[in-house]
């Protein structure tokens, strides 16, 4: 007993200094946190009050917009006829088309031929590569076989036959090996199908080349050559403008 009685009276003596200081500790943290807290609170608060942008930011429910969220097309083969944008809506709620401003005076083209076979063509037609390969220019069809995809290959379009001046490229191909010039490219525009038509159609009488003008009840086609130089421009109306396919076999 006389051994261990030293170490005994030790640690009493130790417990005894370290619980008023645990007790001091813990009260004094408790009431610094509670305060803290108040003081949080009470400043993000006033700051609320103070910043009405920053109320709406955090106390808002999050928008989420139908027409983007259904535009996904994670799984389509081709992109969609329109690009990843939300329409602009008019009064009534509906998409707003109306013609573009066009720099060069235009004629108006010649009425449509009812038969298009090549309307049903391009409906049937997967990809870009694939709508090339079914045109009659044997020099289109044969360089459609190899040809890569960028939106690059809008850039290399010939000079007669640009974009139209609104553009919004979906989509292009092209293939420029083993003598081909071969330009493909799928884009939107707000014009009406009327004025693209009647746009490509002044350029491909001022370049030279012929204009075949062919339509069914849901496209038109207007197609052409120059000697070894071909196009083929179709038009399907959409809601908003119209979509416009380009073919073309002398691009740059």
């Amino acid at each position: 007993m006389s051994i261990r009685s030293p170490l005994r009276a030790a640690t009493v003596a130790m417990i005894a200094l370290t619980l008023p200081l645990a007790a001091c500790g813990r009260a004094g943290g408790d009431n610094s946190l509670d305060a803290l807290d108040a003081e949080l609170n009470d400043g993000n608060a006033q700051g609320n009050v103070r910043d009405p942008a920053l109320t709406s930011a955090l106390h808002d429910q999050i928008m989420v917009d139908p027409n983007l969220a259904s535009q996904s097309n994670r799984d389509a083969i081709r992109p969609p006829s329109q690009p990843y944008a939300a329409p602009v809506p008019n009064a009534k709620g509906a998409p707003v088309a109306g013609d573009v401003r066009v720099s060069e005076a235009t004629k108006t083209a010649p009425a449509a031929k009812s038969d298009c076979p090549n309307c049903k063509a391009q409906r049937e037609s997967m990809t870009l590569g694939g709508l090339a390969s079914r045109q009659a220019d044997k020099r289109t069809a044969a360089c459609a076989a190899n040809v890569s995809y960028s939106t690059r290959w809008s850039l290399r379009l010939p000079a007669d036959m640009p974009l139209y001046p609104d553009a919004h490229v979906v989509e292009a191909a092209g293939n420029a090996d083993n003598g081909c010039a071969l330009r493909i490219v799928s884009f939107t525009s707000r014009a009406p199908v009327q004025s693209v038509i009647d746009f490509y159609y002044t350029r491909a009488t001022n370049g030279g080349y012929s204009a075949d003008h062919q339509a069914d009840a849901e496209g038109h086609v207007l197609a052409g050559s120059r000697g070894n130089d071909a196009y083929a421009v179709f038009v399907t109306k959409v809601a908003g403008g119209t979509q416009v396919d380009l073919v073309a076999n002398n691009g740059r």
